[in-house]
């Protein structure tokens, strides 16, 4: 919800626009220095940058990701299991053989190589995001959808001539969705992970656009002479991932 509230209302937190500069005041340190500037209280980066207003920005960013790539992956994986579980047969062994396909590809090295392909940006980012994690959401909503098809209701709907979309539609999906919102809740994470990783090895949003991986890549470089660029971005990841996890896990134990 913190992570939401800051996204939303960016604009209202931020003490400055993430694209001002101020040079003069270039690679400042916490409030707490005794040369730090309270009106700067964690610090700026090499282009003098408030460092708190990049990470408030970077939180709408992680969350547009997270929230599109979870969205495409979702909608692509859940549509192929329930396809595959309910008409089984030839249909279920081709898309299978390609979620196995896919799954011999570690992920992140899958979404290092279309990225270089095809070129750093937002979308593209939530593209390759969501393609490379579809294969889980279908293999749960396949699962899901063999038991239900199992069912007297859809066995009465068959009897009653009922079409298969008007089938998949009304009773199908609604038993399938319940265990792909738990497991996209949990893939936020992920991808704010891979995008935080992306971004960090410059295959991600573009800059002047402030993502935390990239701040964190950023702050890499100048690590030994002001540490809080990296550091205070870095937190911001882990505490994030920590409490979606902790969202994610309370989900899973509800159902």
């Amino acid at each position: 919800l913190l992570l939401v509230f800051t996204a939303l209302f960016a604009t209202v937190l931020a003490p400055f626009s993430y694209k001002d500069q101020n040079l003069p005041k270039a690679l400042s340190p916490p409030f707490w220095y005794p040369d730090g500037d309270i009106h700067y209280p964690l610090g700026t980066d090499h282009l003098g940058r408030d460092l708190l207003s990049r990470i408030i920005y970077g939180a709408r960013i992680s969350l547009a990701v997270g929230a599109g790539a979870v969205l495409v992956g979702g909608t692509i994986g859940t549509a192929t299991g329930v396809v595959s579980g309910f008409f089984g047969g030839r249909v279920d062994s081709v898309l299978m053989r390609l979620a196995d396909t896919q799954l011999s590809f570690p992920a992140i090295f899958l979404a290092i190589a279309i990225m270089a392909v095809l070129g750093r940006g937002l979308f593209n980012l939530v593209a390759v995001l969501g393609f490379v994690t579809w294969v889980q959401y279908a293999r749960v909503a396949r699962g899901s959808t063999l038991v239900v098809k199992e069912t007297e209701f859809v066995a009465a709907a068959h009897a009653i001539g009922a079409n298969s979309f008007h089938i998949i539609i009304r009773h199908v999906l609604p038993n399938v969705m319940p265990p792909i919102f738990v497991i996209a809740t949990l893939n936020v994470s992920r991808v704010i992970l891979s995008e935080a990783g992306l971004s960090f090895l410059g295959l991600g949003v573009q800059p002047p656009l402030p993502t935390w991986g990239g701040m964190l890549s950023d702050g890499r470089q100048v690590f030994n002479i002001a540490w809080w660029n990296a550091v205070f971005p870095g937190v911001t990841i882990m505490l994030t991932v920590f409490g979606i996890n902790l969202l994610g896990d309370g989900l899973a134990e509800r159902r």
